[in-house]
């Protein structure tokens, strides 16, 4: 039930319409309802049929025209064909109330699926707002606003504090911390000055950037993913409803019966024609399945209103289907199983320097720099900076800070900045390397925190069976692998770009296995349309990772990953079991209508009590 407009105001007119068309079929089904109801109490004869005539058509006709033109396209046995023939051959019999009850309750389940869809859409934000629709195009009269497709390359834009990149380009003025991890998945923000390449869909955090597009808007790296996510999810093969297949068998069997049982005893002299075409018709009123299009869409509602309940927004009941079948996971790193946020970890100070010196100098290096690890340094700190203490702080673009502290000169940052002096750390975290007045101090080890649910989220996953569990990041081999053994996977693959994960996840898939992903930042939005089930955290996410997503985890927690799938799995439990209990009950009184003079009245009652006790075991799956 997506809506697939482009522009703001299209989106609007689409929500508009569905909104529309939402209560236009509550008002048929209330009308509908009303006139029944008023047929069955307080009309006769010719008025009755009259009454529910008129109650027919509103919930009636649209599933007649879609019988009608499925049987144009040659498709003459599904449940359209079979509510069209049991309805109409109600009338034939006399049974006005029952026609207009049997479309009535076909109505209420096709609305009740219909509406979990949408509602779990409307959670989601506008895939178009990842694209920045505007660019600051420089001109000799200053800056100007303009659309972004408009930008031609070779031009030149302005891109401040806190915007979003809107075309790629080229640097060339400007130095600026930039958020590159809606591309990459890399956590630690990329310095950009001129000549740094500049991609679209990334976000300068601390300066302005003057770049020269480079490529057009339908080329830059940003449009090529969402691309990939159209043509994902376009290839993506989905699983048919069970009514729809249950109907290509049981239809054709029963109107064949129903054939037979009018034709073969008339011919065989063993009663009149009008009996047992009067016989077949009620054969063809009972069989109509009202437990089945009740109560299995109604258990895939419930399963997807339990889902919302704890958090997780689920985009159809088909989704749980597959979800209840997944084998092998695959997951981002950062946003998915880490906060995103970093803390220092260890202080390796060099022979001689203890701890406190060296946290001390980098912290008061780093005092004035917004970076996130220089944030985590000065927290790990924890003491108030004496700025009498500092002269001559200056940042060196690309490489860390550089000050006087105490009349020493202090160096704070990555290791070519310290020179030939510095050990290299082996360790798969973030190293910055300190020195004071030409003597290396050591270096700070900062990581990206693990999310506190991680490990048990991965435990909860092996206890429902799954295996391969699987880091696809945008970070360091070194760093994946460090986190992957932290939380318990079973393997990681870093340095991976967008492309490269989709790569994966089909050898992932392989074996013919299920395989669910969750990630956060557009660069998993490819990959989550092409898992068999993508799970996007939707607190930080961004737009295309959950608009591509089959569900969002609003929350942001990774153990609502298995919550999930003990939903996805009761509910389809719920769903089976009301199947086989409907199918059994139905098969009896069929069966009954045949060798007895069973009255139409005593099935309808069978029917709906089957219906109930369908219903009630589908609300189960309110509770997990």
């Amino acid at each position: 039930m997506s809506c697939h407009c482009c522009e703001h105001e299209s989106r609007e007119h689409c929500v508009h319409g569905q909104t529309q068309a939402s209560r236009l079929a509550v008002i048929r089904m209330v009308l509908s309802g009303i006139l029944l109801i008023a047929a069955l109490f307080f009309f006769k004869g010719t008025a009755e049929l009259l009454v529910c005539l008129i109650a027919y058509l509103p919930v009636g006709f649209p599933v007649l025209k879609e019988a009608a033109e499925n049987m144009m396209h040659g498709k003459f046995f599904d449940e359209n064909f079979l509510m069209t023939v049991a309805s109409v051959g109600a009338f034939c019999i006399g049974e006005y109330p029952e026609a207009v009850a049997v479309m009535l309750l076909y109505d209420i389940g096709e609305m009740l699926q219909d509406k979990a869809v949408d509602s779990s859409r409307e959670s989601i934000k506008a895939l178009v707002n990842i694209r920045p629709d505007h660019a600051n195009l420089m001109t000799e009269d200053g800056i100007v606003t303009v659309e972004a497709k408009t930008v031609h390359i070779g031009e030149m834009i302005m891109v401040r504090p806190g915007e979003r990149v809107p075309l790629d380009g080229i640097v060339r003025e400007g130095d600026a911390y930039v958020d590159t991890s809606p591309l990459t998945g890399e956590s630690v923000p990329q310095e950009w000055s001129a000549g740094s390449s500049a991609l679209a869909g990334c976000v300068a955090k601390d300066g302005a950037l003057k770049i020269e597009v480079t490529k057009s808007f339908g080329q830059s790296s940003v449009s090529r993913i969402l691309k990939l996510v159209e043509d994902a999810q376009e290839n993506k093969a989905k699983p048919e409803q069970f009514i729809t297949r249950f109907a290509r068998v049981y239809t054709p069997l029963v109107c064949a019966i129903a054939v037979l049982v009018a034709v073969l005893p008339p011919l065989m002299g063993w009663g009149t024609w009008a009996q047992f075409i009067h016989k077949a018709l009620a054969f063809l009123v009972i069989s109509c399945p009202c437990a089945l299009v009740i109560s299995v869409p109604l258990s895939f509602f419930a399963g997807i209103g339990c889902s919302s309940h704890h958090g997780i927004l689920m985009k159809g009941g088909n989704y749980l289907e597959l979800l209840a079948k997944v084998e092998v996971a695959a997951f981002d790193k950062t946003g998915t199983l880490t906060e995103g946020n970093f803390r220092v970890t260890k202080l390796q100070p060099a022979s001689g320097v203890s701890e406190a010196l060296l946290l001390e100098v980098a912290a008061y290096c780093e005092s004035q720099s917004t970076h996130p690890l220089a944030t985590a340094i000065v927290d790990a700190y924890g003491t108030d900076i004496d700025n009498t203490r500092l002269s001559q702080l200056k940042e060196i673009a690309g490489h860390g800070m550089q000050a006087v502290l105490d009349g020493k000169q202090a160096l704070c940052g990555k290791s070519e900045l310290i020179g030939d002096m510095v050990e290299l750390t082996q360790s798969g975290e973030t190293a910055v390397y300190v020195a004071l007045d030409g003597a290396y101090l050591g270096c700070i080890l900062l990581s990206d925190t693990i999310k506190p649910d991680a490990v048990k989220a991965v435990q909860e996953l092996r206890r429902l069976g799954l295996h391969d569990l699987t880091m696809l990041s945008g970070d360091r081999q070194s760093i994946a692998d460090q986190v992957a053994r932290e939380i318990g996977l079973d393997h990681a693959f870093g340095a991976l770009l967008p492309e490269e994960k989709v790569a994966c996840a089909q050898k992932l898939k392989a074996n013919g296995e299920t395989l669910l992903y969750a990630g956060d930042g557009i660069n998993d939005a490819p990959i989550l349309a092409v898992a068999d089930v993508g799970i996007a955290m939707g607190g930080l996410g961004s737009d295309a990772a959950m608009e591509a997503a089959d569900m969002v985890i609003m929350s942001d927690e990774p153990n609502k990953i298995a919550l999930a799938i003990r939903i996805a799995r009761k509910t389809m439990a719920i769903a089976k079991e009301n199947i086989a209990f409907s199918i059994a009950v139905k098969a009896l009184i069929l069966t009954l209508s045949l060798v007895c003079n069973m009255g139409l009245w005593i099935a309808v009652f069978a029917d709906v009590g089957v219906c109930m006790l369908a219903v009630l075991n589908a609300m189960r799956a309110m509770r997990v």
